[in-house]
């Protein structure tokens, strides 16, 4: 019988948080079990001043925890389902995915700004090349401004360096309780989300069915079928978070919608398309939507994106 599980963490106020709402939620379940809080930084943790772009590996978030998992030093880990690679390391499997947040991305301007209402030549801060391509598409006119950090960091830092508004996750500014900072909810028909976006997954050992059978008490069926078919999208496109691949996959009335884009760097090029299908399809659906877009041409984008990646990396 289990008596502690020992679950690894980033660091970040952000991963904390996820990491205590798993352990709440398991807790109601097997109050008898102690849980064990185990902090571990990462690659991506360490550099903090230079673009993920340019850093350019896939792994940046999880690696370090994978390794602690696979070494029995947790029994397993929490993660925002967007920082995970699409390949796992062998040994590690997906346990449960948590009932997703919303999905979507929100402007926060402390000017007041939505989207549409900023002005020419205003100052936007996002690192992500998904986040600038979609912006590069209906708002060429922006200026976009490399920023890093936790959500608290960046929002501090649009005030004192001069930015008119940010991009972030809808799901981190709630978390961390800054919902009333966003002034505008994006549309996911301007700006698709990544990934995995709003969702929390648990990594665990293959083989342990002692660990995996806990953690399936509080696995969300819906959400991780989304998260299944939005993987296998990027699985398919080989991209990581250094590539402008968006995804979102919504699953109701047993049936499943995924749409799918890859965007050019300047955001002039953006090959986008929709399937639909049974939520038992959603790895099909995924791989099926990607070779979609890249019939439609994403292949070029992508390999142009991947020698500006190696020439930066240089």
């Amino acid at each position: 019988m289990i008596k502690k599980l020992r679950v690894g963490t980033r660091g970040s106020r952000l991963a904390l948080w996820q990491a205590e709402y798993v352990v709440s939620l398991l807790g109601r379940y097997f109050p008898d079990i102690d849980f064990e809080t185990v902090v571990i930084k990462t690659q991506g943790d360490k550099i903090l001043d230079v673009a993920l772009s340019k850093i350019g590996d896939k792994g940046l978030f999880t690696k370090e925890i994978e390794i602690a998992l696979l070494d029995n030093q947790i029994d397993m880990a929490v993660h925002s389902m967007k920082d995970l690679p699409t390949q796992l390391p062998e040994g590690i499997e997906i346990g449960a995915v948590l009932e997703r947040e919303n999905p979507r991305d929100v402007l926060v301007s402390h000017r007041g700004y939505s989207l549409a209402e900023l002005p020419p030549g205003a100052r936007v801060g996002t690192s992500s090349l998904r986040r600038i391509s979609q912006l590069r598409a209906v708002r060429p006119d922006l200026e976009l401004v490399n920023l890093r950090g936790n959500v608290e960091t960046r929002i501090r830092k649009m005030k004192t360096e001069g930015m008119d508004a940010i991009i972030l996750a809808y799901a981190g500014v709630k978390r961390m309780g800054y919902l009333e900072e966003v002034t505008d909810l994006l549309s996911s028909a301007v700006m698709l989300p990544a990934v995995g976006q709003g969702a929390i997954g648990i990594e665990i050992r293959q083989g342990d069915t002692a660990v995996a059978e806990k953690v399936k008490t509080i696995h969300h069926e819906a959400s991780g079928t989304e998260v299944t078919a939005e993987r296998a999208f990027m699985r398919r496109l080989e991209g990581g978070c250094q590539v402008p691949i968006a995804c979102q996959a919504r699953a109701a009335d047993e049936e499943l919608i995924i749409d799918g884009l890859v965007a050019s760097l300047d955001g002039k090029s953006v090959f986008r398309s929709q399937l639909r299908g049974q939520p038992g399809q959603a790895e099909e659906l995924g791989k099926m939507l990607a070779a979609q877009v890249l019939t439609m041409g994403a292949d070029t984008v992508l390999e142009e994106i991947r020698r500006w990646g190696e020439q930066s990396n240089e």
